[in-house]
């Protein structure tokens, strides 16, 4: 048995007026590093612009100025901005100005390119450390943080490595892209000369101000927090040489250096449409078996969804496959051949029912927070004197989040959820609630709790956390991944159809759902637009439908018409 490693190929770039990287590169797929660089993709099928990758880059921009303006006003006397509206040229020759000039902040900072190592990119802010000498400081729009202690942070107000303390609020939240970035900048600017001497305490720091906007996480890009205990600065080394060679190669003709196989990023990659009709035409075995497993099956002759269906299920695998046993494979193999979405791991699905039934889907916008939170309520053993009626409740708030008026609509929600629990308990009868995926419910169920505690009808966060933990709510995407398998996906919009399911928005989905909120509650300057809230909520309605018809096929004699996995 062949076990899998973590490896990236030894290759080395040719440098000089080759290409010119970004630090995203070093965490994008190298096939689309390629392809980015291929003069021959040029006509080659792409996705339509991502609207709602548009919205969260306009809404990045939108968070840097803000944050830009804030700390303006806290440190005017340290402050050295350079205007945003220069040409590039000039900007990098402001900051080469400021830097002269020893200017302790310098907000907008342009990095000369460095076109010997093939490297561009700048920091939103330089800060000057103890015994002269830059260190990079980024603004992002994602959570930086969560609850805990061990990170090391410094207030907004005090921008400095040398002011950084160990926070007993707050641990790192795990970020590569950031880490990456930092690392990136931490290269330019040695070349360019202005970069805190390696020696000095700060002198490989960097420093990242998040959503939150409420400290400055640093990162000390030399502690190896990577495996093998490599330090930041090497695993970006490590990357960073890969993807240059992959897309010098790609520009220049060679023979590529990177072939297609099916990932997570695939999902949103606009090069996915290229690289999917590639994998079908060959029939590739990473439309199965996904990421670096795919391509240690394809090192021992298992290259085609083919040949992975044809191997003995009882027999020793020829590859370590972390997550699913080997014979689940196969027969994953098996049922994307025969065309089939869907199989059953067993003869009989178990779901647990109960008297009276919640289907809950909560809707946020980004790190933002959660604006509706959706409820169908069914009786499947009989409706009693004094219960609700059967159907779909919203609990929303059209206030743009974050807003305190989430509140109003968490409470309202709690309130009535609560009330059906405690309803089903009086009555003799039993409670079940239900979601898919509760991974984003319980989060910001959590999250409300503890954001909006003392306000009316907020509940207490050991309320929440009693609820999440008792077996009555219940996650259909668990139940969905324990009993079957799924050859296209097992998300809500894959799995909902088999049991017969559809929605009514032709364009339902969570990406889309960005830009309707948008639009609902006028972020962009126009006045708020009641046709796309009545869209959202019924968007949010058909979701919690689709989770009682998929609990509903799952209990019937339907889905025994799903062939079982052992009989493919």
């Amino acid at each position: 048995m062949t076990a899998i490693e973590n490896r990236y190929p030894v290759v080395e770039p040719t440098v000089g007026s080759g290409p010119v990287l970004d630090a995203a590169a070093t965490t994008r797929c190298r096939r689309r590093v390629h392809l980015d660089h291929d003069p021959g993709a040029a006509t080659a099928p792409r996705a339509m612009p991502d609207p709602a990758l548009e919205q969260r880059r306009a809404d990045a921009v939108a968070h840097r100025e803000q944050i830009g303006a804030r700390l303006a006003a806290d440190l005017g006397g340290e402050w050295c901005e350079i205007p945003a509206g220069l040409p590039g040229a000039e900007r990098v020759e402001a900051t080469a100005r400021a830097v002269a000039a020893g200017a302790r902040l310098i907000w907008g900072a342009a990095l000369p390119t460095d076109r010997a190592a093939g490297r561009r990119g700048s920091p939103e802010l330089l800060v000057r450390v103890p015994g002269g000498g830059y260190v990079p400081v980024i603004v992002v729009r994602h959570r930086i943080t969560d609850p805990g202690s061990g990170a090391v942070t410094a207030a907004l107000d005090a921008p400095w490595p040398q002011r950084a303390r160990l926070d007993e609020e707050r641990k790192v939240r795990s970020q590569p892209r950031d880490l990456m970035r930092l690392a990136h900048l931490n290269r330019m600017l040695r070349t360019a000369g202005w970069a805190a001497e390696p020696r000095l305490r700060h002198g490989d720091h960097g420093g990242v101000i998040g959503l939150d906007a409420d400290v400055v996480v640093w990162h000390d890009l030399r502690a190896g927090h990577w495996p093998g205990g490599r330090s930041t600065l090497a695993e970006y080394d490590a990357r960073f040489t890969d993807r240059l060679a992959v897309a010098t190669a790609a520009a220049t003709g060679a023979p590529a250096l990177a072939e297609p196989s099916r990932i997570t990023e695939c999902r949103r990659c606009p090069w996915w449409p290229t690289c999917e009709a590639e994998l079908e035409r060959a029939e590739d075995v990473s439309l199965v078996v996904r990421g670096e497993y795919a391509g240690v099956l394809r090192e021992v002759g298992v290259g085609t969804v083919a040949k992975l269906a044809a191997l003995d299920p009882a027999a020793e695998p020829p590859v370590e496959v972390p997550g699913l046993p080997f014979a689940d494979l196969v027969a994953l193999a098996r049922a994307r051949l025969r065309g089939l979405a869907v199989v059953r791991r067993v003869p009989q699905v178990a779901v647990v029912r109960a008297d009276i039934e919640v289907d809950v889907d909560m809707e946020s916008f980004g790190e933002a927070g959660a604006y509706l939170w959706g409820a169908l309520l069914r009786h499947p053993g009989g409706r009693q004197a004094g219960d609700e009626p059967d159907g779909y409740r919203a609990f929303a708030t059209w206030d743009p989040v974050p807003t305190q008026d989430e509140a109003r609509s968490f409470a309202a929600f709690w309130t009535w959820l609560s009330a059906v629990r405690a309803r089903a308990a009086a009555t003799g009868r039993t409670f079940a609630a239900y979601c898919y995926n509760e991974q984003a419910e319980n989060r910001w169920l959590l999250a409300s709790a503890a954001r909006f505690a003392g306000m009316p009808g907020i509940p207490p966060t050991a309320e929440v956390e009693e609820f999440i933990a008792h077996p009555g709510w219940i996650d259909l995407f668990a139940v969905v991944s324990e009993w079957f398998l799924c050859a296209q996906g097992k998300g809500l919009k894959r799995i909902a159809p088999a049991a017969g399911f559809a929605w009514r928005d032709p364009e339902a989905g969570g990406e889309n759902s960005m830009r309707w909120y948008r639009n609902a509650v006028g972020m962009d300057g126009a006045p708020p637009d009641p046709q796309q809230r009545e869209r959202l909520l019924a968007y949010n309605a058909d979701d919690v439908h689709a989770t009682h018809a998929l609990r509903e096929w799952m209990t019937s004699r339907a889905v025994e018409e799903v062939p079982l996995a052992a009989d493919l």
